[in-house]
């Protein structure tokens, strides 16, 4: 998985844990793509500072993860959702029989709706 893309989905899962000037830092550095002279401009620190917040950070993020398992049982769940739709899908492109079709469109929503709701 892509670094940035890891540490966004690790600051959606579990930024709620930071202080809020942990949480303001690390924000603008995954949600709002600013560097870390940027966030120093603009929160009024030095660039050395807001580095070593983010570094913190991930750390303090990645620690969370290695305990909890919270993003990887997320992304093991999607794919695997991923999976049933894919396969409902393609078993309603061949069938016929209009219950099996009912049951098979109301499968292909509920997964649609979890792939949605992450």
């Amino acid at each position: 998985m892509e670094r940035i893309v890891e540490q966004a989905l690790l600051y959606d899962f579990y930024g709620e844990l930071l202080t809020a000037h942990q949480k303001e830092i690390y924000g603008d550095y995954v949600q709002n793509d600013l560097s870390p002279s940027e966030i120093a401009q603009d929160h009024g620190i030095t660039r050395q500072a807001a580095y070593d917040m983010i570094k913190r950070c991930n750390k303090i993020l990645e620690g969370y993860e290695e305990k909890l398992h919270l993003l990887q049982k997320f992304l093991r769940t999607k794919g695997m959702v991923m999976t049933i739709n894919r396969h409902a899908k393609d078993i309603l492109e061949k069938e016929r029989d209009q219950e099996v079709i009912e049951r098979l469109k109301e499968i292909e929503n509920i997964s649609n709706a979890i792939i949605e709701e992450y």
